[in-house]
Formats: C-alpha cells, structure tokens, sequence
C-alpha cells in the first residue's frame, strides 16, 4: 500500500539568490525536478530503476507561478501531486510553502512522457512496465491535486 508523500523540505543556498536575498525564479524548476526525484524514491522507484528498465522520462513542458518572495534562510515543504496520469503521460502539480508558516509561496507544473529508450518511442507503462504502471496509477489515486 502506498503512503502519502509528506513533501520535500528544502533550505535554499545563498548561491541561488538575486542581489536582494530573494531566490532568483529559474532556481525554481530546479526544485520541482529535485522534489519529482525525491517522489520517485519515496514511490520505491528511483530514477536509476527506471532508467535501468529502459525508460526515460523527459519533461515536455514546465509552467511555474510565483505567489510569495522565498529568502535566503527561509525554508520550504515542495509538495508534488499527479494531475493526470494516462500510462504513457504524467503531468505533476507543486506546491511550495513556508515550512514554518504554512503560507503558499509557488504553485507549478511539469508534464512527462515515457520513452522507451531503446526504440526512443513513446511506450505504455501498463504494457512495457507493469509494475511500474501499477505505482504509479495508485499514487495518482491517493494523492491527487488539492483543488485551488
């Protein structure tokens, strides 16, 4: 059975900052990646299992809304959600909140497909990776996106 993802916390580092302290906006899609890696692993999948399973996963298209400045020394929870999933798509929902005050800082979304690598096609996981499939239709089920 699978548990909710509680989130992925993360402090940002001064390198990714602008001249005013504030987190520069392309750091951002960075850590949705890092946070959709870090889902993976929760899942029990890492993303080495699936590549060694001839998979790929690139990002089609990436969208982000920033709500609320995030500083330097703030802290932040990455939620990750599936907005839908079809076996041959995976689009993700983020949201990122202060860790301390629970306010909602970003709101994003990245849309996948699976390759299979050897052929570089699109594939099925129901039909290529069952078990695979079978993950990730279950989290899709217990953790979709929060309606706004």
């Amino acid at each position: 059975m699978i548990s909710p993802y509680p989130g992925y916390l993360r402090e940002p580092h001064y390198y990714e900052t602008d001249q005013m302290g504030i987190i520069h906006h392309s750091n951002y899609i960075r850590w949705f990646e890092e946070a959709r890696i870090d889902l993976l692993t929760f899942l029990g999948m890492p993303f080495h299992t699936l590549e060694a399973a001839g998979i790929s996963v690139p990002v089609v298209a990436v969208d982000c809304q920033y709500k609320n400045m995030i500083h330097y020394g703030d802290r932040v929870r990455i939620e990750v959600y599936v907005q839908q999933y079809t076996g041959t798509r995976m689009d993700f929902a983020y949201r990122v909140y202060d860790d301390k005050t629970e306010q909602l800082m970003t709101t994003g979304s990245s849309k996948h497909c699976f390759i299979a690598t050897e052929k570089n096609r699109l594939t099925s996981l129901k039909k290529t990776a069952p078990a695979f499939h079978e993950v990730f239709q279950q989290f899709a089920e217990i953790q979709p996106e929060p309606q706004a």
